[in-house]
């Protein structure tokens, strides 16, 4: 059952509010008009909060749009979390408050905005769903982020900004087209108003039980055909139906999820829809992401300098409580210990991984089969192993910048960012041919003397111990190396490169 309206729900209690005397409703008036007026919905955004993938893309994606076109205005709205109310509070501004209705309920919704760089952010703010310690997995989640599809398109006159698109992000704003067609249909500032819906990862689509379709989503059992899916309401499969344009995160994405055996279920929507989906592969913050000034890292080195990584190397051995061998090729993985990242081929492999002249090492965390799988090789060779169960972003960039190897295998991968960053720090990637890590990392041929890793097709432990031995007997060639590290590290994985497709399927909607 949903919850009922608390009082912090419905009146203006943030504490950030409070260091407010006046709201400032016009101040977003200050922008000129543009040619392309773009908001972008999301659960989460970089600098404010980010839990993966959604949120660098989201805070990266906007600000190159501005490089790559200049008569454009691109503004992000997201949950006002508690943890971006505490450390943000200085740089929020209160614009105002107005209300939104959800079935039964009449919640308060205060607007905050901040501007970073060229980017306008909008947050929306309500304590009852939003004031909480994670950004998601919370039994009312259905409710939380209905509240935030709706809040999304009431405040827009609010805010003084009627966008040209509204590119919605994954299931937690898949809503919002929904209810742009259906609830707010009747709205002429809105008629002309087109959506994006973007598709990080299929695998989560927002499923909930039909009876609370009214009573929590707000939506008429008139327009229940729109959401449902298998009896259940769907909300990525109404994100499909409503948005003018399907994107995914990587062209193979594109095609894969035609396939049942990538879509998770929803391939019959998809192949209904086919004539409006588009893949473009994210980009990596190349700024952030640098060898050559990144102050986590050991010692600082570029392209041609790339002997100081071997200090890196020397030093990561050393933490990880290693025999420090700069000659040994150290092989490194950072992800999440679960099946479909391939977790179950690595531990498949492992027994003949360990026979190999390197050193392993593991960053993360998951399902606890695996974290035992990976904690008993370190038991049984002390000398080769390491694990450290759980993510640290310092250890994450000082493993990229020691490892030689950065091993990928996954199932699935709609994009996929730690090869492009391992690449960056001139880890050579070592990846299974799926999703966005077919389309980043170009196969290593040794006749041609280009690429910038290797890659297999076949997921099976064989594939990855084949690769594997192919990678090493390269890394004994110290010339071809160092020229294979050399050219991995130039790579364009700028988001200057996407930023400009994106542009081509905003001016391909809007008819320009």
């Amino acid at each position: 059952m949903p919850a009922k309206t608390s009082k912090s729900a419905s009146t203006p209690t943030s504490s950030t509010t409070q260091t407010k005397a006046r709201p400032k409703p016009t101040a977003a008036k200050k922008i000129k008009k543009a040619a392309k007026k773009i908001l972008f919905a999301a659960s989460e955004a970089a600098p404010f909060i980010a839990t993966g993938g959604l949120g660098e893309v989201i805070g990266a994606l906007p600000k190159n749009l501005y490089t790559a076109e200049k008569n454009i205005d691109v503004r992000v709205v997201i949950p006002l979390y508690e943890e971006i109310a505490v450390k943000f509070k200085d740089i929020l501004e209160f614009l105002g408050m107005t209300y939104v209705d959800l079935g039964w309920r009449h919640q308060y919704c205060g607007i905050f905005t901040a501007k970073v760089g060229d980017v306008i952010y909008y947050f929306i703010d309500n304590e009852y769903y939003f004031k909480r310690t994670s950004c998601y997995g919370y039994f009312d989640d259905g409710e939380r982020f209905a509240f935030f599809g709706k809040a999304v398109l009431t405040i827009l006159e609010a805010i003084d900004f009627i966008p040209d698109i509204i590119h919605a992000h994954d299931w937690q704003a898949a809503i919002v087209p929904v209810y742009l067609k259906t609830s707010y249909s009747y709205k002429d500032e809105f008629k002309n108003i087109k959506t994006i819906f973007t598709v990080h990862n299929i695998e989560y689509q927002g499923k909930f039980n039909m009876p609370v379709l009214e009573d929590v989503f707000d939506i008429s059992y008139e327009y229940k055909s729109v959401v449902e899916f298998d009896g259940i309401i769907n909300l990525m499969k109404g994100a499909m139906m409503c948005s003018d344009i399907i994107s995914t995160v990587s062209p193979t994405y594109a095609k894969e999820i035609h396939d049942f055996r990538f879509a998770h279920g929803l391939d019959p929507i998809i192949n209904m829809q086919t004539g409006k989906i588009r893949g473009i592969l994210n980009g990596i913050d190349t700024e952030s992401y640098n060898p050559q000034t990144d102050a986590k890292i050991f010692k600082n080195y570029d392209s041609e300098s790339i002997e100081n990584k071997a200090e890196n190397k020397l030093q990561l051995q050393t933490i990880m409580d290693l025999p420090k061998n700069d000659q040994i090729p150290v092989i490194a993985m950072i992800t999440r210990l679960v099946k479909h990242k391939g977790i179950d081929l690595v531990v498949g492999a492992m027994n003949e991984i360990v026979k190999m002249p390197v050193q392993f090492i593991v960053l993360g965390s998951g399902d606890r089969e695996y974290e035992l799988n990976f904690e008993l090789f370190r038991e049984r060779f002390p000398d080769k192993v390491r694990v450290h169960l759980g993510f640290s972003p310092e250890l994450a960039r000082r493993i990229y910048a020691g490892a030689d190897i950065f091993l990928m295998p996954s199932q699935f991968e709609p994009c996929g960012l730690s090869q492009m960053i391992a690449a960056r720090y001139g880890a050579v990637p070592v990846v299974r041919e799926t999703g966005g890590l077919k389309d980043s990392i170009m196969p290593y041929d040794e006749e041609k003397n280009e690429g910038i890793g290797f890659t297999f097709s076949d997921y099976t432990c064989e594939g990855i111990v084949e690769t594997l031995n192919k990678t090493l007997s390269v890394y004994d060639n110290k010339e071809k190396w160092t020229e294979l590290v050399k050219r991995a590290m130039q790579w364009d994985f700028s988001w200057e490169v996407s930023a400009k497709e994106y542009i081509k399927m905003y001016d391909e909607l809007l008819g320009k």
